[in-house]
């Protein structure tokens, strides 16, 4: 039987962090993946500098062997109408793989691994976790994602009752035809809204990868706004007409739209597994992050004491940080109130793209870094 001051389900960016921070405070970390890293993870894929702060990633280390695509400007419009430019003159963001970044994370945090093992067994006994008949730990941190078998234990419904956003997408190496082929500029991603406003699309070329995919708020037909989207994208000669057709699909919560319970006693949720992407954007990479430092920092001021009243100062902050769920700024990117203001001339104008669609919804620089101690 082994014992570990805490269990992380999920090697993700939410785990590695959370792990990452604990590791540094001496605990004995232990995390629990059912996938072996490197893994295939579909994924838009860039970070912002305050990403890159908070976890005070070695940018010259990183580089070496990886993608890193520094990202100076965006294009945003509509699939088929009319689309702006908007240049920074300075890297704003940086194109990363999901399979090399969430590796190099979770190496890096210090904590013990057992991948390729799923949660098949969970249970609550004296104050402690049994997982998998085999480990005890009086911590459990959920970080499995969208399906993570501890939002589950605490009453998660995946699949039934939640609204969620589903993307499909695909990230291939392309050949040097199809690099010649693809317009598509490596510093310049590309963001298109559909005609309805449930969705958006998005072409993203990291060096001689391109990740194309779109996530809607409904999943009927998601398969056909996929293929509608790859089209458009061909019939613009914006990617190479070879482009694969065989897109794989996730889905995860927006923060605000998650009733997902976060905490009880002992046990936390953190990353897609508490359902916190942007509401405005989806994207969750520094959601993940900052909930894995907000979490690790809760749990170290508990002193051992892990009941639930100890640990819900990890609400609190999450809601200081993010925002009260129901009540957000702008509650969710394709709202109904949002429809009625936004109009196809808005978004292309080059001031609202800028300040708003990207400054605010998609780079968040609006937002302070959240600082972390070395």
């Amino acid at each position: 039987m082994e014992r570990y001051d805490a269990v992380i389900v999920g090697g993700g960016p939410a785990g590695s962090t959370c792990a990452w921070r604990l590791r540094r405070a001496g605990f004995e970390v232990l995390v629990l993946d059912k996938q072996v890293f490197p893994r295939d993870k579909v994924c838009a894929g860039w970070i912002t500098p305050a990403v890159i702060e908070t976890l005070h990633v070695d940018v010259e280390e990183y580089r070496q062997g990886r993608v890193f695509q520094p990202i100076t400007g965006f294009l945003v419009g509509w699939i088929d109408g009319l689309a702006t430019e908007t240049r920074y003159g300075r890297p704003v963001s940086y194109g990363i793989r999901r399979c090399e970044f969430d590796h190099y994370l979770l190496a890096r945090s210090g904590a013990r691994l057992r991948l390729g093992e799923p949660v098949r067994t969970l249970d609550r006994t004296d104050q402690e976790w049994l997982v998998n008949a085999s480990i005890r730990t009086p911590l459990l941190i959920g970080a499995g994602g969208h399906f993570c078998p501890v939002a589950r234990f605490l009453g998660a419904q995946p699949g039934g009752g939640e609204q969620v956003i589903a993307a499909q997408e695909i990230e291939f190496e392309m050949s040097r035809q199809q690099a010649r082929a693809c317009r598509v500029a490596p510093e310049i991603p590309e963001i298109y809204f559909c005609d309805d406003l449930k969705g958006y699309g998005w072409c993203f070329r990291k060096g001689d990868f391109l990740n194309v995919g779109l996530g809607r708020e409904d999943t009927h037909r998601l398969a056909g706004h996929v293929s509608a989207f790859s089209q458009f994208l061909k019939r613009r000669n914006r990617i190479p007409q070879d482009t694969p057709e065989r897109f794989k699909g996730h889905a995860y919560l927006l923060y605000g739209h998650a009733p997902r319970k976060l905490l009880d006693d002992g046990v936390l949720l953190i990353g897609d597994a508490a359902g916190l992407a942007y509401p405005q954007s989806g994207e969750g990479i520094r959601p993940a992050v900052e909930s894995g430092i907000i979490a690790a920092e809760v749990i170290l001021a508990a002193g051992g004491d892990y009941r639930r009243e100890n640990l819900e100062a990890y609400r609190r902050r999450l809601m200081g940080r993010f925002g009260e769920r129901g009540k957000m700024e702008v509650p969710h990117l394709f709202s109904s109130g949002l429809k009625q203001f936004i109009g196809k001339r808005l978004v292309a104008t080059r001031f609202f793209s800028r300040h708003v669609i990207l400054d605010r919804w998609f780079l968040h620089s609006h937002q302070p870094v959240l600082s972390t101690r070395r």
